[in-house]
C-alpha cells in the first residue's frame, strides 16, 4: 500500500486523524495492519461513518403509523395501502461528478437504484436534483450520464430540478433519488443472522475503479489536484445493472436469499460490516472473488467500488437455486463466504487471516463529533435571478414514459406514476431550496414545504420525506452551524406536515479550494393519489384562475394547511401549480407554456406572505373552493 502514502503516514492519507488512530489502537487494544487500516478509513470516513452529522440527524421526526423502514437500511420505506410499500431514498454523487461528469452521475443513478433493489423493490421511476454554474458541458454531460444510465436499465426519469447559480461553480451537485415497489410483507434487510449460511457475491467482477471513492473524493474537499482523482470514479455498466436488477428481484421473489446489500461506497468493506453487525460474523475468502484486473492486493479488493454487484446471504439449500438464476442472467455467482457467530469481519487469503476486525468497531463504534457551531457573517449575497427558461430540452433526453406507468410527465410540480392494477397512483417530486437563498433554517423549511406542494399540486397527499443534505466542510463552524440550522427546519416543517423523514444521505465536504457551496438540502416527497383519473392536469378554455396563499411569513401550520388543502381540492381543480421563486407572474406563464392555452390574469398586489399555488378550474366550481385565503385573478382565454 506505499503508492497510497509515499510522503505522509498511511493513516493521514488514508483520511484517519492521529487521534482516530489512537481510538482504532484502543479498541483493538493492538495496532492494526495495513489491510485493517484501509478498512476502517472507508468505515470512518464521513461518506460511510456520518461521523459529523448523525448526532444532529437525531432531531428528523422518522416515525410514522405507516413507516415500515426508517433509516438505518438501504432505504425507507412506508406502507401505502392495499398490500403495497413504497421504498424510497436520495442519495449524492457529488464529487465523482464534479472530476467526471458522466460517470459521476451516471454510477450515482446506478447506486441509488441498487439500494432499492436491496429493499427488495422493483425501481419505477428516478428523480434528479442537479445544481451547476452553467448550463455548459459539464452539465450537458451529467445529463447524458443520467439518461445513458436510466434508460439502458429500463427505469424512467420522472423529475427533479435544475438550477444554475455561479456559487457551485467547481462543485457541482448531483443528487439521485429513486422510487420502488414492494409488498408491504416483504420488506428486505441487509443484516445477516443465519449462522453457517453463505455470502455470495454476484454481478459485475471486481477491478480497481474506485477505490477510495468514499474517503478520497466523499469525505474531502475538491482543489487543484481534481484530475488526479479521476481513478477513484467508478465506471458503470448499465446493461449489466438492469441483469442485476431482474436477477435479484427473482431471487427475492423465490425465496431464495436470507439478506440483501449493495455493494456500493467502500465495496465489501462496507456491505460486510453493514451484514455483519448486531453479532453476526463474516469470513470474507477474498481470494474467491471474480476479478477483472490481475494482481490486486487483498486491500484492493476489500475496498474495491466496482460498481452493479451485490452481497446476498444464502442458506446452504438454496445456493444451488440462487447460481441457476444468475446463470439465467449471465451474472458471475460466487460464494465468497460464511456467516459466523462471532462478531468479526474476518479477511482470508489462501487460508491465511489478513485482517480481523469485530464488526461493531467498525459501525457502532465510529466516532461521533460534537461540531462546535457558530453563525457565520449575514449573507450579503445579492438573490440569484430565477432561471426562467423552460427545462424540456433537459428532460426529453430522458426516457420518462418507459415501463408504462407515468400517468402525469415531468416538467410541471411533481411526476404520478400508476399503481397497476388499481387506478390509485404516486406522486412524487424532489425540491431545494430557492436559488440564492442563504439562510439555511429557511433553505431546510423551503425545501420540505416545495416538495409536498408539488406532491399536493399532482393531487397527492404527502405521506413521508427524504433528504440529501449538501454542505461544505462541517470542520467550519459556520457551516456546521447551517448544517444544524437546516436539520431543524427540516425537522419542523416535516412536523408541521405530520409527515416522516424515513431515509437520506449527507453530503459534507463540498468545496472547492477552501470555498463552500451555499447550504441546499434538497427533499424528495412521496404521495397517494387516490384515483390517477382524477389529478390535476391542464387548464381549459373558459377556466377562472385563483390564487391560494399561506398568510404570514413561514406561518408554518398555515403552510400545512395549504398542502392540505390543495391535494384535498385536486378533484375538483383542472390545474395546480406551486408558485415558486419566480412568483405568480411566472407561474402564470408555466402553467400557460403547460396547457398551451394563455390566461388573463391581474396579479396580487402586495407582498406575497408565504406559500402559494395558482389554481384553475370551471367557473361552476368556485364556490366549492371556498373564499379563504383564495382569490380570483382571472380567466383562460
Amino acid at each position: 500500500m506505499t503508492q497510497v502514502a509515499p510522503e505522509q503516514p498511511l493513516h493521514r492519507a488514508l483520511g484517519l486523524t492521529d487521534a482516530e488512530l489512537d481510538r482504532i489502537r484502543d479498541l483493538l487494544d493492538r495496532d492494526p495492519n495495513d489491510f485493517e487500516l484501509a478498512v476502517f478509513s472507508l468505515l470512518w470516513s464521513e461518506h460511510c461513518g456520518y461521523k459529523h452529522s448523525a448526532l444532529l440527524l437525531k432531531r428528523l421526526p422518522s416515525k410514522g403509523e405507516r413507516v415500515l423502514q426508517g433509516p438505518g437500511e438501504n432505504a425507507g420505506v412506508i406502507d401505502v395501502g392495499d398490500g403495497e410499500a413504497v421504498a424510497f431514498k436520495v442519495e449524492s454523487h457529488n464529487h465523482p461528478s464534479a472530476v467526471e461528469p458522466f460517470q459521476g452521475a451516471a454510477t450515482g443513478v446506478g447506486g441509488i437504484i441498487r439500494d432499492i433493489v436491496a429493499m427488495g423493490a422493483r425501481p419505477i421511476a428516478l428523480l434528479d436534483g442537479l445544481r451547476f454554474a452553467d448550463d455548459g458541458w459539464q452539465f450537458q454531460r451529467a445529463v447524458g450520464g443520467i439518461g445513458h444510465y436510466g434508460n439502458c436499465v429500463g427505469i424512467p426519469t420522472v423529475g427533479g430540478e435544475a438550477v444554475f447559480d455561479a456559487a457551485y461553480a467547481g462543485n457541482p451537485l448531483v443528487n439521485a433519488m429513486c422510487v420502488g415497489l414492494l409488498p408491504k410483507e416483504r420488506v428486505q434487510t441487509a443484516r445477516a443472522t443465519a449462522v453457517g449460511a453463505h455470502v455470495v457475491l454476484y454481478g459485475a467482477t471486481t477491478g480497481r475503479d474506485g477505490i477510495g471513492g468514499a474517503s478520497v473524493l466523499a469525505s474531502a474537499e475538491l482543489g487543484e489536484d481534481e484530475p488526479d482523482k479521476r481513478p477513484t470514479v467508478q465506471i458503470g455498466d448499465p446493461f449489466t445493472g438492469k441483469k442485476l436488477i431482474e436477477a435479484s428481484l427473482e431471487l427475492v421473489d423465490g425465496g431464495l436469499v436470507e439478506s440483501l446489500q449493495d455493494c456500493g461506497a467502500a465495496g465489501l468493506a462496507s456491505s460486510l460490516a453493514e451484514m455483519a453487525r448486531d453479532g453476526a460474523g463474516i469470513d470474507v475468502h477474498l481470494d474467491r472473488v471474480p476479478l477483472r484486473e490481475s494482481d490486486m492486493e487483498p486491500w484492493e479488493i476489500m475496498i474495491s467500488e466496482s460498481q452493479e454487484r451485490m452481497v446476498a446471504v444464502v442458506r446452504p439449500q438454496m445456493l444451488d437455486a440462487v447460481r441457476a438464476v444468475c446463470a439465467k442472467w449471465e451474472l458471475p455467482c460466487s460464494p465468497i463466504g460464511e456467516v459466523t457467530d462471532r462478531g468479526d469481519l474476518r479477511a482470508l487469503v489462501d487460508g491465511e487471516v489478513v485482517g480481523e476486525i469485530p464488526a461493531a468497531l467498525l459501525t457502532d463504534e465510529c466516532p461521533r463529533y460534537e461540531l462546535e457551531r457558530e453563525p457565520g457573517p449575514a449573507a450579503s449575497v445579492a438573490p440569484t435571478p430565477a432561471n426562467l427558461t423552460s427545462k424540456r430540452s433537459i428532460y426529453e433526453r430522458y426516457d420518462h414514459r418507459v415501463g408504462s406507468r407515468t400517468v402525469r410527465r415531468p416538467g410541471f410540480d411533481a411526476a404520478v406514476l400508476r399503481l397497476r392494477p388499481l387506478l390509485r397512483g404516486l406522486a412524487v417530486s424532489l425540491q431545494g431550496p430557492p436559488p440564492g437563498e442563504r439562510d439555511p433554517f429557511r433553505a431546510g423549511v423551503l425545501a420540505v414545504l416545495g416538495a409536498a406542494r408539488n406532491v399536493a399540486c399532482a393531487g397527492g397527499e404527502p405521506l413521508a420525506l427524504t433528504d440529501c443534505l449538501n454542505f461544505g466542510s462541517p470542520e467550519k463552524t459556520e457551516i456546521a452551524w447551517e448544517l444544524e440550522q437546516a436539520i431543524e427546519g427540516i425537522a419542523r416543517a416535516a412536523e408541521a406536515l405530520g409527515i416522516p423523514v424515513v431515509s437520506g444521505n449527507v453530503s459534507l465536504y463540498n468545496d472547492t479550494d477552501g470555498r463552500s457551496i451555499p447550504p441546499t438540502p434538497v427533499v424528495g416527497c412521496v404521495g397517494v393519489v387516490p384515483d390517477v383519473r382524477m389529478i390535476p392536469g391542464a387548464w381549459q378554455r373558459g377556466d377562472a384562475v385563483l390564487v391560494a396563499t399561506a398568510p404570514g411569513e413561514l406561518d408554518l401550520a398555515a403552510e400545512s394547511a395549504l398542502v392540505r388543502y390543495v391535494w384535498k381540492a385536486g378533484p375538483v381543480l383542472t390545474l395546480a401549480h406551486d408558485v415558486s421563486h419566480g412568483g405568480v407572474e411566472q407561474a402564470v406563464r408555466e402553467a400557460a407554456e403547460w396547457s398551451g392555452l394563455e390566461a388573463d390574469v391581474e396579479l396580487p398586489q402586495g407582498g406575497r406572505g408565504g406559500g402559494q399555488v395558482l389554481l384553475a378550474c370551471a367557473p361552476e366550481d368556485v364556490e366549492r373552493l371556498g373564499t379563504k385565503n383564495v382569490a380570483r385573478i382571472g380567466a383562460v382565454r
